[in-house]
């Protein structure tokens, strides 16, 4: 399968932590995951490094990762809203110059990447291709 698929991650075996990770945890773990994912799409990409590292930075901000979320409105299980409600409520209000609201929902959308790569990579994977499939 291509790079740019999300498939990569179904060869990955996260185990689960001990303890369970709370929302922020699983917020900085899924931005970790989030960033790769970007990475790789890039791989078979021409271009300067220099280039690929702006795309890149651009797909990760906190407004690129908000819209995500809301391309995925309908496609989430009640589960996952919850988990995206959760780490949005606990975000804080992130840097002085954004937006309250936009971090909330980064950060959402950051757990619900980081609580999939640990529990259901298939469902991540499935999200992922949706994602990939539906990029304006």
């Amino acid at each position: 399968m291509p790079p740019e698929s999300g498939a990569w991650l179904a060869g990955l075996r996260a185990a689960p932590p001990v303890v369970p990770l709370g929302p922020l945890q699983l917020a900085w773990l899924g931005d970790a995951v989030w960033e790769l994912h970007q990475r790789l799409r890039r791989c078979d990409q021409p271009g300067r490094t220099q280039t690929l590292h702006g795309q890149v930075v651009a797909s990760v901000r906190a407004d690129a990762q908000a819209r995500a979320l809301a391309r995925l409105e309908g496609l989430l299980s009640e589960h996952e809203l919850d988990l995206v409600r959760r780490a949005r409520n606990r975000a804080g209000r992130g840097p002085r110059t954004g937006d309250a609201a936009v971090y909330g929902q980064a950060t959402g959308f950051e757990a619900l990447i980081g609580w999939l790569f640990l529990h259901d990579p298939p469902r991540l994977v499935e999200l992922l291709d949706h994602l990939k499939e539906n990029d304006p």
